[in-house]
């Protein structure tokens, strides 16, 4: 079984830690229970850090419709609190040291990152039909924008957490490799997610391998900067289920001369269902894993584009799950 480390993540307060919402509540979140025995957390919530008591009277972003500089202010007492909100988020990312991801409250007004409402006035208006980014959920964007960043509410969605927790894990491991200060973790580490890496940016996993051959026999700093820069560009965005096809056709051409004719036409028709959208990518990733099983190739079997985290944060959706609602009941 692969081996993972624990990524370092920073997580609103809110969510499963503390009863520090406005309204004295605490958000539930069974992905955040699941992934707790796997990252080590570091809880926050700006909010409290800045002096807002619980409970308090709400926050809410107030911005011009010309959509000029937006504030962030108490409705309830008219006070201003953007200065003192960014000055906490600045101290708090200078000290925050190595981190690799952060799961903020969906559309809060000081960690929200997206689809957060703004209004024209404090007082009682309409929102503004633009969205969003909180006050310390910016300072977060700007300082990270290549890490592990995401909103407990998009994190429902299985795409956006499937993305998240491959980014997270891989940021993780590649830290690992950094500080071994060794050529030699920095080509494991491309040689294992070679797949991977393939299946998110081909350009860039062409450049990640040639940046790691270092031919021009460069330092390893210089060398892992110029890797860490890649990498994370690489990553800025989920794969395409066509990239991942291109990926599970190079795979199958290791085994193409091995493999009886019904064993390809029964792959290459799992492949055609999976790009018509009528089944997920299981069935082709457990087919290639039975033959690497099977004709021991040890090469693949260390790509992590099969297991990119750990396997007991895989779910699936619990309509299509056997433990699900007994509808015949």
């Amino acid at each position: 079984m692969r081996e993972f480390p624990k990524p370092k993540v920073v997580i609103s307060k809110c969510i499963e830690f503390d009863s520090c919402r406005y309204n004295g509540q605490m958000i539930a979140s069974d992905f955040v229970k699941s992934l707790a025995p796997y990252v080590d957390f570091m809880p926050v919530c700006p909010e409290v850090e800045i002096g807002l008591g619980v409970p308090r009277s709400s926050l809410r972003l107030v911005s011009s419709a010309e959509g000029g500089e937006t504030r962030l202010i108490q409705p309830a007492t008219g006070r201003d609190v953007t200065s003192v909100m960014q000055s906490f988020a600045a101290k708090f990312l200078d000290t925050l040291g190595e981190v690799d991801g952060f799961i903020l409250k969906a559309s809060s007004p000081s960690c929200g990152i997206k689809n957060t409402k703004a209004y024209p006035t404090a007082g009682k208006s309409a929102a503004l039909s633009r969205s969003a980014t909180g006050i310390f959920g910016a300072s977060v964007l700007a300082r990270h924008p290549d890490l592990a960043v995401e909103d407990e509410g998009r994190l429902r969605n299985p795409r956006v957490k499937e993305h998240f927790l491959a980014k997270l894990f891989t940021l993780a491991r590649f830290r690992e490799v950094e500080r071994s200060g060794s050529m030699g973790e920095l080509v494991r580490f491309q040689t294992e997610n070679k797949m991977l890496l393939m299946a998110y940016h081909q350009n860039e996993e062409r450049a990640l391998g040639n940046i790691a051959a270092n031919h021009d026999h460069r330092p390893f700093d210089e060398v892992v900067g110029d890797y860490g820069a890649h990498l994370r560009r690489a990553m800025c965005r989920a794969p395409r289920y066509t990239s991942n096809i291109n990926v599970l056709m190079h795979i199958l051409g290791y085994f193409k001369d091995r493999l009886s004719a019904a064993e390809k036409t029964m792959f290459l028709e799992n492949i055609q269902r999976y790009r018509d959208g009528k089944i997920t990518i299981c069935p082709n990733t457990t087919l290639l894993k039975s033959w690497i099983a099977r004709f021991e190739d040890d090469y693949l079997a260390r790509q992590t584009f099969f297991e990119p985290y750990p396997q007991d944060l895989m779910e699936i959706d619990p309509v299509v799950s056997h433990k699900g609602r007994d509808l015949w009941k």
